[in-house]
């Protein structure tokens, strides 16, 4: 399965554009945006796609994101959500908490967990678990980046906006 990963877009709106066209065309399955969306109109822009939402430490918008959420179809797991894939268990968390998003990559429980916050890239196997963080999509001066995970073939690609 080819998942779309996404992180800190900040209100970014268009590189968050750019990141679903690339999505689109890459032919992606799922798409994680893992954290601090911030604005709820930045969720439209992820209609038509099978995407899935949590919360950043930034995201305020309680009310106005589960509705969005809901419009375009998508799931929001609040701060942690788990989905299972053919290869096994993803969770994806902001990683607001470094010990609680220590102790979702040492438990064991997850092929692959996946998170923001940090606006830095890892792309690290500890143990069984992949580790997967794309950076921030907003850039903030540096490049803004997303990631492709393939988790049939375990490679990623990470992709500068």
């Amino acid at each position: 399965m080819l998942i779309g990963i996404i992180s800190d877009s900040h209100d970014h709106m268009d590189n968050v554009r750019k990141a679903v066209e690339i999505f689109i065309a890459k032919g992606v399955e799922k798409v994680f945006h893992a954290g601090d969306i911030v604005s709820p109109s930045v969720v439209n822009l992820f209609a038509g796609l099978d995407a899935g939402f949590i919360y950043g430490n930034n995201d305020g918008e309680r009310v106005a994101i589960p509705k969005k959420v809901e419009q375009v179809n998508g799931e929001l797991g609040g701060d942690v959500l788990v989905r299972e894939c053919d290869e096994g268990k993803i969770v994806v968390y902001h990683g607001t908490v470094p010990t609680i998003l220590n102790a979702l990559i040492n438990c064991g429980d997850y092929r692959v967990v996946i998170s923001g916050h940090t606006h830095k890239i890892v792309n690290r196997l500890e143990g069984n678990t992949r580790v997967l963080n794309p950076g921030t999509s907003h850039g903030f001066g540096g490049p803004a980046t997303i990631m492709i995970y393939d988790s049939t073939k375990d490679e990623t690609e990470l992709i500068e906006l």
